[in-house]
Parts: structure tokens; C-alpha cells; sequence
């Protein structure tokens, strides 16, 4: 999935230093998400992400840890995308939200040597906590599912 606009990660946290998904994380994965094209109806953030070679688990599947980055970080994608739209976002003034819970679930081994895609969405919005499900792909074969918590934060001055 090569996008010519903006994802979502450039748009909202530009300067953004996360492993997984900081556009300005030099070592990162550099993860990109993007509205869907039935974003206003159905609020699906895609992906899309071609393994390193140093993502390999030495048996031609991704490391489970790498599974679950792009699953929290894609799933942030997600988050900040709805909390964006509700005006719920205020990252300069530090008002973001953070991971509380991640429950993976490993369905079947994922690539290490083409690219997976992820699929990610809201399932409970409310100002103070945002439930998102994720899942990764390969192809049409679902990898890897996640079910994340995310809390508002501000921090303590």
C-alpha cells in the first residue's frame, strides 16, 4: 500500500521518536497507516508493511514481538485517527492517550519475506478510553488478532 497523501503517523505525530510507527525514529519500522477508502462509514485504518530480513523468527515467519509492534501501532494509528475526529487529540499540549492493554492472539505464522497488511478500528470510543481491534493478513489469511486499550494521559507538571 503506497500512498501518495499523508499517513496517518506524518500527519498527526510527525515528530513522533516510536519504534513502530515515529516517522522521525531514523532505526524504526517507519509502520504507515491510512484512512480507508470507507473510512467515514466504516472508520477502517489500513496497512500495509514488508518485513526486514531481521524480523525473521529463523524458521521464514515474523517474530512474534514484531506481530505484536505492528498491532500496537497500527492500532495507535487507529486511536488517534477517531480521537483526532472528536477532537479528543491535543498532542502539542500533551493530551494523548497510551497503551494499558494489548492481547494478542498468534492465528497462523506471518511472512518474513513479503509484506503483511493490517486492518484496524474502533469498537469503543469514550473520551478517556478507546478500545481498538486489529488484525494482520497475509493476504487473505488472518495472522494475527489484537484487542488494545488505550487511556488518556497528560503529563504531571
Amino acid at each position: 500500500m503506497r500512498e501518495s497523501r499523508l499517513s496517518i503517523q506524518q500527519e498527526l505525530i510527525p515528530e513522533g521518536r516510536c519504534f513502530g510507527c515515529g516517522p522521525a525514529n531514523e532505526r524504526g519500522l517507519h509502520l504507515q497507516s491510512y484512512r480507508g477508502p470507507d473510512y467515514e462509514r466504516d472508520g477502517h485504518v489500513l496497512m500495509s508493511f514488508r518485513p526486514w530480513p531481521e524480523h525473521d523468527n529463523g524458521l521464514g515467519a515474523l517474530n512474534g514481538g514484531i506481530i505484536a509492534t505492528l498491532l500496537d501501532c497500527h492500532a495507535g494509528a487507529a486511536m488517534m485517527q477517531a480521537a483526532a475526529d472528536r477532537d479528543w487529540l491535543d498532542i502539542p499540549n500533551g493530551v494523548v492517550y497510551v497503551t494499558v492493554n494489548l492481547d494478542v492472539r498468534y492465528r497462523r505464522p506471518a511472512p518474513a519475506t513479503r509484506a503483511v497488511q493490517g486492518r484496524a478500528w474502533a469498537t469503543s470510543l469514550d473520551e478517556s478510553v478507546i478500545t481498538i481491534q486489529a488484525d494482520l493478513y497475509d493476504g487473505e489469511t488472518c495472522c494475527a488478532t489484537s484487542v488494545s486499550t488505550w487511556k488518556r494521559w497528560r503529563p504531571r507538571t
